[in-house]
């Protein structure tokens, strides 16, 4: 997105959304005419100043043949590749917009998604997930971890540990996020414990974000698919997030750490609409 003109106010209409507690601002670009810039996203996504969120979710026209084009924008205002729980809310929104009840395909940095609405949850088709590496040593100026990573979209780390309630979220999740091991783009870093043989609790620390949030979808679909190269456990997995959600992971396996048709079910729910002036 263009930068604002500072020198005119513009009132932005805008939808609050929220994926299993993981909340957006979106907004209706079809037309291109909102220049938003980094600043302003920011300050859009402020608890305290503005709406307040995780992210900022924008619906653009389609450039590759898909029904709609999402971009998406952390916290912070910086563009991010693929969001997860944001897509669901992307998805049942911009199917609002076309009138849509059951399918609808959108672009991402991450590849073309499809989603299908299923109620008031939506099932994605995630992009093939790039990149598994377990059980790696990594060395924090407070702890010694073990980490495993997957791309699912974006990149995340996963640790398992005995008593997620207690691990501190904020102060490994910030060590991970920015360690040398995933410069120069950083990660995602979620902490998970397994409930049952196909169960687990999450916790996430959300580059862009910089802190824990209720539900990260990709880091969701990152852990399960550790969770079931560590374990063997079955598709689907059930995966539940801070927010006190429960999300199910489905996939396939063709080989060690490949996987296809991966999908991710859960809750896509409108807030509230609004405007803003700017």
């Amino acid at each position: 997105m263009r930068r604002c003109d500072k020198t005119q106010a513009m009132i932005l209409h805008f939808t609050k959304m929220n994926g299993a507690g993981n909340d957006f601002v979106v907004v209706d670009n079809r037309a291109g005419d909102l220049n938003l810039s980094r600043e302003t996203i920011a300050h859009l996504c402020d608890r305290h100043r503005g709406v307040g969120a995780d992210g900022l979710l924008a619906v653009e026209p389609a450039q590759n043949g898909a029904d709609f084009r999402m971009r998406y924008y952390n916290a912070d205002g910086g563009e991010a590749e693929m969001c997860g729980n944001g897509a669901r809310c992307f998805s049942r929104f911009a199917a609002r917009l076309a009138g849509r009840c059951d399918r609808i395909s959108f672009e991402t940095q991450a590849g073309v998604i499809s989603a299908e609405l299923v109620g008031e949850n939506v099932r994605l088709s995630m992009s093939e997930p790039q990149g598994m590496r377990l059980n790696e040593k990594i060395s924090l100026s407070c702890a010694n971890l073990t980490v495993h990573s997957v791309n699912t979209g974006v990149p995340h780390a996963v640790v398992i540990v005995d008593d997620l309630d207690s691990v501190p979220v904020a102060e490994y999740g910030a060590g991970l996020r920015y360690h040398t091991h995933f410069a120069p783009k950083g990660t995602n870093a979620n902490f998970i414990h397994a409930l049952d043989s196909q169960t687990l609790a999450i916790r996430t620390y959300e580059r862009g974000v910089e802190a824990e949030t209720l539900a990260c979808g990709t880091g969701v679909v990152a852990s399960a698919l550790v969770f079931h190269e560590l374990t063997g456990a079955t598709s689907p997995v059930a995966v539940q997030v801070r927010g006190g959600d429960t999300l199910s992971v489905g996939f396939e396996t063709s080989g060690t750490g490949q996987y296809e048709n991966v999908t991710l079910t859960g809750p896509a729910d409108f807030c509230f609409e609004g405007k803003i002036t700017l």
